[in-house]
């Protein structure tokens, strides 16, 4: 996918971080320098220097061996539950270790505390994600073989120098490829003349999927030339030309310093108090998300996590069919995450925190200002105008936003968690970033071709999806969970009803997890809340949080296509399972290559019973891209989300006692 390889580049290249300066921001960045105060810290780069060590000493590894992916390995839940400030806790890395020459996966577990590997083993028929060196890898392949030289020649390219090319997961096999298990990746090319925006500029028309176990290309195919852009599509100041009247100053200001305070990763603000963890895979999450309730402190989540991603094409010509990428799983989000500035991607009143990685030969690096922390206005948080005494009560609302960006290729992401303070967690994701854009002949749209919209000339946007999903680990009032459906229904008129506009609403528990596995339904006006199996409110009902759905989509492929069955997470929008530690990602552990019914279709095997248990719900959003020229040539940001508010929880609203 996108050139990954800028990774290397990080330490050579001087990167500016711009941080306040007040007093108050420079206190939290003091709290967030390395401090492993408590289990669910972050590795640190001595960690993961030690982790690699151990394996590296334990196990034979060959020269050409990767670590795709090396983290914290997830401490035992009741353990972090039980855990006291000054308590001894065990810390442990997990590591992925992928052998290329030998076509085999590894996962190792390092007891970081006394060095030593607690456990490794192979995972038989698995691709872990794509690393950096296999982008370079690829593009060698392509560009030493004579099938695809002639292919580039035929299309007027003499120097192959102007081709850039961008390797993606192989998606959709062939049975060929299904049998020979090898690790393979498929070429995107693009022509790079005088432009440095090369994506209005696809090559269409090859299909190239290059063997990375043996550096050559396995399968080529040339189905005929198609003609592609050569204008201008820069979007840089200077390439734009005339633009529109800047506006005025709007200045942000918070001259007392910001109202959050930071201790280690640890983050409390308005009542709320939470953990977050920047991982190489999921991203931004966050842990033991709790609420002050006067003099209580009231958990709602122990975890909650971006847990996989599928991005499908809708064009069934073969050499866009195989495009339905698992952002997540397959390119491992997190590392794709982008250093921040402020006044940019945040406000000048944010702050930038950074995160430490390793790279693919186990080199831990920082990333600096990768997360982005602020607060900011919301309009109204209440209000009520009083007609009889002229009596104008009304508060303001701010939120706090912990942020990430990730540039996966031609598309941008950002992950938002935000904190309202009625107690309701927020997730927003926005969508931006380039088109992927399909070469073409057409200057003009033809009425004939349905799978997308011409959006500029010789350039065609073809119609896809977005799907996310997220893993939330309730804990409401405690561990002991079940989740309820609730449908609102109008009821017929009858001699109860007799003007017919009784509106009831029905809750329905869901008793174990095939029956838990649900779908939004607008006339229902169908929502989902986690309640306190053994704890009452005052007024005598379960304390609970609601997940109130945002803009969603049906997934649109077929039953019986293979994408379907390989992200069949993304055919419901909600499941819930019985907590269990190692069920982590919806589309499976390896979703590269992956068979299908991985993940959630595994999780729910099983039919645990959700009553009164600790239960993970799984929300699935996605979003129906038919793109239009006013896409062109970068997106204006689509947002997509959901909340999670509470109901019952609270005595009364827990914003009534602001002051003004």
């Amino acid at each position: 996918m996108i050139k990954r390889l800028r990774r290397f580049l990080w330490l050579a290249i001087p990167i500016i971080v711009v941080i306040s300066l007040s007093l108050g921001l420079m206190g939290k960045l003091m709290a967030q320098q390395p401090s492993i105060s408590h289990p669910l810290t972050s590795l640190t780069e001595a960690e993961i220097s030690t982790a690699v060590s151990v394996i590296k000493r334990e196990k034979t590894l060959s020269e050409m061996a990767a670590f795709p992916l090396i983290t914290l390995q997830e401490p035992d839940k009741e353990e972090v539950l039980k855990f006291t400030p000054g308590k001894v806790f065990q810390r442990k890395a997990f590591l992925v270790i992928y052998e290329r020459s030998q076509n085999k996966t590894f996962e190792g577990i390092v007891d970081l505390t006394s060095k030593t590997l607690s456990s490794w083993k192979e995972i038989p028929s698995v691709q872990p994600a794509i690393v950096a060196s296999e982008y370079e890898l690829a593009t060698q392949a392509f560009k030493s073989d004579s099938r695809w030289q002639t292919a580039m020649r035929k299309r007027g390219i003499t120097d192959l120098n102007h081709v850039k090319i961008s390797c993606w997961s192989p998606g959709i096999l062939s049975k060929q490829e299904e049998a020979a298990r090898n690790r393979l990746c498929r070429g995107l090319f693009y022509y790079k003349g005088q432009h440095w925006n090369y994506y209005g500029s696809p090559i269409e028309g090859i299909l190239a999927t290059v063997n990375l176990n043996t550096g050559k290309i396995s399968s080529f195919v040339d189905r005929g030339i198609v003609p592609f852009s050569k204008e201008n599509w820069n979007y840089d100041v200077k390439s734009l030309g005339k633009l529109l009247s800047p506006l005025k100053a709007l200045k942000i200001l918070q001259p007392n310093g910001a109202s959050f305070q930071i201790k280690g990763n640890e983050i409390s603000w308005q009542g709320w108090k939470f953990r977050y963890l920047m991982h190489p895979r999921n991203g931004l999450m966050l842990y033991q998300v709790t609420h002050k309730d006067g003099e209580n402190i009231r958990p709602v989540l122990y975890r909650a996590s971006l847990s996989e991603m599928v991005v499908p094409y809708g064009d069934p010509e073969p050499t866009w069919s195989f495009r339905n990428a698992f952002d997540v799983g397959e390119y491992n989000l997190g590392l794709l995450a982008n250093t921040m500035e402020l006044s940019k991607e945040i406000p000048e009143n944010g702050f930038l925190l950074d995160a430490v990685f390793a790279n693919e030969q186990g080199e831990p690096y920082k990333m600096p200002g990768v997360i982005g922390i602020y607060e900011r206005d919301n309009g109204m948080l209440w209000k009520h105008y009083e007609y009889n005494t002229q009596r104008n009560d009304v508060r303001r609302s701010r939120e706090l936003v912990m942020t990430m960006t990730a540039a996966i290729d031609n598309y941008d992401y950002s992950i938002n968690w935000i904190f309202h303070q009625d107690g309701t967690l927020e997730v927003q994701n926005e969508l931006t970033g380039v088109v992927l854009a399909q070469g073409t002949a057409s200057e003009k749209q033809s009425e004939g071709n349905s799978d997308g919209r011409l959006i500029a000339k010789n350039i065609f946007g073809v119609n896809h999806q977005h799907f996310f999903n997220y893993r939330l680990d309730f804990d409401v009032d405690g561990q002991a969970n079940s989740v309820m459906e609730m449908n609102v229904k109008a009821l017929p008129m009858d001699e109860k009803n007799p003007l017919g506009n009784a509106i009831a609403l029905v809750e329905t528990p869901l008793i174990n997890e095939t029956a838990a596995v649900r779908d939004l339904d607008l006339k229902n006006s169908r929502e989902w809340m986690i309640v306190s199996a053994d704890k009452k409110n005052p007024l005598g009902a379960a304390p609970g949080y609601m997940l109130m759905p945002g803009g969603n989509s049906m997934f649109f492929p077929v039953e019986g296509s293979k994408i379907r069955q390989r992200a069949e997470f993304a055919t419901h929008h909600v499941w819930v399972t019985k907590y269990k530690p190692a069920e982590l990602y919806a589309g499976g552990d390896y979703p590269n290559q992956t068979q299908p019914g991985q993940g959630l279709p595994k999780y729910i095997a099983d039919d645990e019973s959700l009553m009164g248990k600790d239960i993970v719900l799984w929300y699935t959003m996605g979003v129906t891209h038919i793109p239009r020229s006013e896409d062109w040539p970068v997106m204006p940001v689509h947002r997509v989300g959901f909340k999670l508010a509470p109901r019952g929880f609270f005595s009364r609203n827990p914003a009534i006692n602001l002051p003004e």
